[in-house]
């Protein structure tokens, strides 16, 4: 019998709450100095020196097209993708919560493409909407094929 709730790493990007697996978690680390990429998407902010491992980091704002966060630093969450390690940018992170699959939809087709292409469901938490993010799909699409982009 499959299991009926799973874990989940949260955190936020303004007032929208996402979850990923928490098996996908490396870990979760304060800002880090990066290295800029030329002719990178504007997607990918840069490469990140993790204790000798290079980690692509993933502007999460400009990956679900949100308007850039003024005065504060983001918060690294790094995940185990099928394309390799990368670090999600990310405003704040979350608790680790445990999700009951009774509380889970699949994405409504009315909403937007690029939503629907990178939240897998949606968990209805306390008061709130938890989205579920795929990361096996952050890392694909055509927005990380549009090279040169400014930043």
């Amino acid at each position: 019998m499959p299991p009926t709730t799973r874990q989940l790493c949260t955190f936020s990007l303004g007032d929208l709450i996402f979850g990923v697996e928490v098996t996908h978690v490396q870990e979760v680390i304060r800002y880090q100095e990066m290295t800029s990429v030329p002719l990178a998407p504007r997607i990918i902010r840069g490469l990140i020196n993790l204790r000798g491992q290079i980690v692509t980091a993933i502007d999460m704002r400009a990956r679900l097209q949100l308007q850039p966060r003024e005065g504060e630093l983001p918060m690294n969450v790094v995940l185990r993708t099928a394309d390799g390690v990368v670090s999600l940018l990310v405003d704040e992170i979350g608790d680790v919560v445990q999700t009951d699959e009774s509380t889970f939809e699949r994405v409504p087709e009315t909403t937007d493409a690029l939503l629907k292409e990178l939240v897998s469901g949606v968990y209805k938490i306390e008061h709130r909407l938890l989205l579920l993010l795929d990361v096996d799909r952050v890392m694909t699409n055509s927005q990380l094929s549009a090279k040169g982009e400014a930043a």
